[in-house]
């Protein structure tokens, strides 16, 4: 299994070697890790975010684990060097359309959230978010109008086949779960959103044991914080999706426990070619002091094991490993703690 481990900026070096930790402990069998640098280290090194020999390595692994990109010195460079940039480049050369975001409350964590704990403790939910359309990537620009006005514009687009493919995607993950999906648009307005409509309804024929719902994403806002526990599986465009997911991360208490998967249709000797990273950020104020909450990204090398790999079983155990140190009070900083980086990847290695 050939693993391409992009640690990137901030915290990121540190948070990746506790997921490595926790993956050496599970005595996989044959796996190559490949190191390769991204974002603002890779810029200082190669003159560019996303290095050609990065891409190479990434284009060749089973799958891509990575930390975080981010760095203040790098605010002031071109837009297409920054570092934030290597993620979007990776996702387009990976052929990387699904965001898979799960959400979930753990136990005794529920004062973390901003609901009331006993709604914060009914939180399980997977957002399926679109990732290569909408108006991130429609045209763009300014222009001047009649009136010498200037004028921003952004292209909201989505074609029947991108629509499709991720309503497979969602579907396919409702089976896995309990079968419900809601699908958030804005169709009452928008015409690229009663396309997405129309497309979903037709797919869900090919899953008549999923249970399809609709949603316009103004009351998908607001019912996540009234009532989450009615939401199994979401799918939306990438700007909701964008939002949503956010927002999902804020009910459950803390960003420091989510992780993320981004798929595409690429297939490998093991399962689906994917892209793992935790959800939070590179937090340049606490890099190297080992006060990072390495958990989400753990958690996103379970998520790695589960869909590139086919291996539920180590899946389960690592996430099982991460809520049990959690149980016996092993908490950073971001969780009200005193536990560092090192300390929380070895509490979650030896729970395995």
């Amino acid at each position: 299994m050939k693993i391409a481990l992009l640690a990137g900026d901030g915290i990121g070096p540190e948070i990746m070697e506790e997921a490595v930790r926790v993956l050496d402990a599970l005595r996989l069998p044959q796996v190559t890790f490949w190191r390769g640098d991204v974002g603002g280290a890779a810029y200082r090194r190669h003159g560019h975010p996303l290095p050609e020999e990065t891409l190479k390595m990434c284009r060749a692994a089973d799958a891509v684990l990575f930390g975080a990109v981010g760095d203040p010195e790098c605010d002031n460079l071109e837009r297409h060097l920054r570092p934030e940039q290597a993620i979007l480049g990776l996702r387009s050369e990976l052929g990387l359309f699904a965001n898979l975001r799960p959400a979930a409350a753990m136990p005794g964590l529920e004062d973390l959230s901003a609901l009331r704990p006993e709604i914060a403790r009914a939180i399980d939910l997977l957002i399926v978010r679109e990732l290569n359309g909408d108006v991130y990537f429609g045209e763009k620009g300014t222009r001047t109008t009649p009136g010498g006005q200037r004028e921003g514009y952004d292209v909201m687009a989505y074609s029947e086949s991108e629509v499709r493919r991720i309503a497979h995607t969602a579907f396919r993950a409702a089976q896995g779960r309990k079968g419900r999906l809601c699908s958030v648009d804005k169709a009452n307005v928008l015409e690229t959103s009663q396309l997405w409509r129309d497309v979903v309804v037709e797919v869900s024929a090919e899953y008549p044991d999923v249970a399809l719902s609709h949603m316009y994403v103004d009351n998908a806002a607001m019912q996540l914080v009234r009532n989450p526990g009615q939401f199994d599986v979401m799918v939306t465009g990438n700007l909701f999706g964008d939002i949503l997911s956010d927002q999902a991360s804020m009910c459950v208490g803390s960003i420091g426990l989510l992780a993320s998967a981004s798929l595409g249709e690429q297939q490998t000797e093991f399962g689906t070619k994917g892209l793992f990273e935790p959800i939070h950020g590179s937090a340049p104020d606490i890099a190297g002091q080992g006060a990072a909450n390495p958990m989400a990204m753990i958690l996103s090398a379970a998520m790695m094991l589960r869909h590139s790999f086919g291996r539920e079983e180590d899946a389960a155990r690592v996430e099982a490993a991460v809520a049990q140190a959690l149980a016996d009070g092993v908490k950073g900083a971001d969780l009200g703690g005193t536990a560092g980086t090192k300390d929380i990847g070895i509490a979650v290695a030896e729970r395995l």
